[in-house]
Formats: structure tokens, sequence, C-alpha cells
């Protein structure tokens, strides 16, 4: 009997011992991320929808600056940044944050009432209206021109906000303005005489050399992913998993952006979501898309990404 007994005992302690290794434990620690109000806040958009009762404690600001900020102090855990920010803050804090995922690509465009423009060639001799001086669409803007040989044969000039664009291109459907989305669909619901004429990220495809248009990436704070793997990885599947709904459901999805303001009409919503190009790209894949962007804008300005280029741990493999 005590044989009996002390097998019995035997084969639930190797079964125990097999269950502890086979799997790793639950991490059910609270996340906070911060995003920025537009299209890259529309890829976490369910998530953000069914927040209450779950582990995701969501902020939502206006300004680059702010997230920045809440990353350094230790307030955000995760934070959906401009490609360029992201690198900046990597070298800001030594190192301090690692990119998980690309969450946006593209979202610039030019707009015009002109129908003639049909390649960026077209562009040579014209003005394009646009905002962003110093930031990612004047980078994106100036880093095409180039690549095309039109730097010396476009005009840029610079509005403090989208809707200044948009009224230039009202009052003359033949200018050109370069916007990003939402306010690209904007634009156009307000004047029908307007068009997409040109798409950048195509523009920027087509040069096929290896990178691709990056508008957004998701950060963590290097120490949070150290002590929190698999909390991180959870929030990577849930990133996926709204991305994709995003993309498939775009009726529902606009609604929720409507919802949480980051888009005021759900029409509009509708309208701009497809050009959004919403993503979820992590691994080697996110690496080679993002570490070609950061180079082409290195190459035209250093500050811009921060005076260096980040180093491989900047890019993490989450599983």
């Amino acid at each position: 009997m005590k044989k009996r007994i002390t097998k019995v005992i035997a084969l639930l302690a190797a079964l125990m011992l097999l269950a502890g290794c086979g799997s790793a434990p639950a991490d059910n620690t609270d996340i906070r991320v911060g995003s920025l109000k537009g299209p890259t806040s529309i890829g976490i958009i369910q998530m953000i929808h069914n927040a209450e009762g779950s582990r995701y404690q969501f902020t939502m600001e206006t300004q680059a600056d702010v997230l920045l900020a809440s990353v350094v102090a230790g307030d955000l855990d995760i934070a959906l940044v401009p490609a360029n920010v992201a690198s900046v803050l990597y070298n800001k804090t030594s190192g301090g944050v690692s990119v998980i995922d690309i969450n946006t690509l593209g979202v610039l465009y030019m707009v015009s009432g002109d129908s003639s423009i049909k390649l960026i060639s077209d562009l040579a001799g014209r003005t394009v209206y646009t905002t962003g001086a110093g930031t990612t669409p004047e980078y994106v803007l100036r880093y095409l021109l180039d690549q095309y040989g039109l730097s010396d044969r476009v005009d840029i000039e610079f509005k403090s906000e989208a809707a200044e664009v948009a009224a230039v291109l009202a009052q003359d459907p033949g200018a050109v303005g370069l916007l990003p989305q939402p306010f690209v669909t904007a634009a156009m619901a307000q004047n029908d005489a307007l068009s997409i004429v040109l798409d950048m990220t195509a523009e920027w495809n087509a040069l096929n050399n290896g990178s691709q248009l990056v508008t957004g990436v998701t950060v963590v704070r290097s120490d949070f992913l150290k002590e929190h793997p698999t909390a991180v990885a959870a929030f990577l599947k849930d990133h996926a998993a709204s991305a994709e709904f995003v993309n498939s459901d775009t009726e529902t999805a606009s609604e929720y952006v409507a919802e949480a303001g980051i888009i005021e009409k759900a029409p509009v919503a509708k309208k701009a979501i497809p050009y959004c190009n919403i993503v979820c790209i992590s691994g080697s894949e996110m690496k080679s898309a993002l570490s070609g962007y950061l180079q082409a804008l290195y190459d035209q300005d250093p500050k811009s990404v921060g005076g260096s280029l980040p180093a491989d741990d900047f890019y993490a493999d989450v599983k």
C-alpha cells in the first residue's frame, strides 16, 4: 500500500513539474498605453473600445512631446509615436525604449483639383503647400523630391495647420497640397473639386530601395519589457488583432474612431481608414522597413532621428 501511495505521489510530482516547464507564468500586470490623436491610434481602437475591465489604461494626446515626457518619466509603459520620434527618444534616453512594431505606414497624399498631375515629375515648376516644417511631412517630401531630381524645381510653402492648406485648395483648386489622413478625406468632403493625385507611399515604394514609408511605431520602455516580457507579448497579440479588425470591419471601426474623438464623424472615418495604412508589423520585417526609413531621414538630416541611428537593441523581437 505504501509503495502504491509513493508511486502516485511521484507521478503527481512529475506531472506538476512537466506542467511548470511547459508554460511561462501569466503576467497580468496593468499596462499604461499612450497614443496620438490620429492614424496611429486607429490601429488600437478595438482595444480602446474594450478597455474597461481590461489590463490596459489608455491615454490619448495631441502632441508627441507630451507622450515623450510621460515615457521618460515612467508614467507610460507603451507609446505609439511617429517613427522618427521613436529614434529621437531612444537616443535621448540612451536606449531606454525599444520598438516592438510598426503601426502605421504612409498616410501622406498630394491633393489637388488639377487632374493633369499623374506623376511626381508633374510637380516641376509648382508650389506644394503643406504643414509640418521640421517634421515627417517635410522630411518625406524633401526626400522624394531629391530622389526624383526635383529638389530645385518645386517650391514648398509651409502652413501652420492642415486647415490652412485646405483653405488654399478651396480658393484655388489648381493648387497642390500635401496632407496626411484624415485631413485628406475631410478636405475632399468639403470640396468635391479635389482628389488624391499622388500617393506618397506609392512614390516611395517605386524607388525600390528596400525601405518603406513608415508613419507610426509602437515603443515600450526597455525596463518594462525586461520585467514583463509576456505582458508585452500579449499586448502585441492584441494590437495585431485590433489592426486586423480595423481593416476587415471598417464600418464598426469608424464608429469606434468617432466615439473616441480621433475623427469627429464616423462617415469621414470610414472613408479615411482604407487610406491610413493601418498595420501591425513586427520582428525582422519591422526592422528592415523601419531601419531603411530612418536611414533615409538620417541621410537628409541627422537631427530628424536624434543625431544618430539606433543600435540593434532598438528593434525588439517580441514573441
